[in-house]
């Protein structure tokens, strides 16, 4: 079994910046197109960035030229840098593969980011 455990959020002023690590118990990542995810409340959970296990990416019209996502297949890491950061990407974010397996979801870590 799995587990993908994100650590790295936290309060920030607007504007500020902040480094999501997402860590997984066993390699997957060779394989799998992994991706980053947010839920604000209220809403649907969206993804936000992705990148293909050879490191081509793609993200969100709203994150786009602020967030960078990275992997490091050898330490089962994937990383989320955000910077410029709106109070509107307050949420809880989540990795995952893409398409996400249910299984594998997190607990997520918080960002709050503050007016």
């Amino acid at each position: 079994q799995v587990q993908l455990v994100e650590s790295g959020g936290g309060l920030v002023q607007a504007g500020g910046s902040l480094r999501l690590s997402c860590v997984a118990s066993r390699s997957i990542f060779s394989s799998y197109l992994m991706g980053w995810y947010r839920q604000a409340p209220g809403k649907q959970r969206e993804m936000v960035a992705r990148i293909t296990s050879g490191g081509i990416t793609n993200y969100a019209d709203s994150v786009k030229g602020r967030f960078t996502i990275s992997r490091d297949n050898a330490k089962n890491t994937v990383i989320l840098q955000m910077t410029s950061l709106k109070p509107e990407d307050t949420a809880v974010y989540y990795c995952n593969t893409v398409p996400p397996y249910v299984a594998y979801w997190g607990q997520g870590t918080q960002v709050t980011v503050s007016s």
